[in-house]
């Protein structure tokens, strides 16, 4: 069972970088431990936010395929 977000950015036609520039900005609005979705459906975002998880050491959960692009779920771990 997936968790729920506890917030959902909206980066739907936004390019790289912004999307983790908009989940950088307001990962703090979510508890440690919480998940925090951002909603993606430049292709770069599927390797860019996984990557700046392990840079940043926060999890990525999963990837859950939309109508238009993905959500991509990460759990703030600090």
């Amino acid at each position: 069972m997936l968790e729920q977000p506890v917030l959902t950015i909206d980066a739907i036609g936004r390019k790289c970088p912004v999307p983790i520039i908009m989940l950088a900005g307001r990962l703090r609005e979510v508890p440690i431990g919480a998940v925090i979705a951002v909603t993606a459906d430049d292709p770069a975002a599927r390797t860019d936010i996984p990557a700046w998880c392990r840079m940043k050491r926060h999890t990525f959960v999963a990837e859950v395929p939309l109508s238009r692009g993905s959500a991509f779920h990460v759990q703030r771990m600090y």
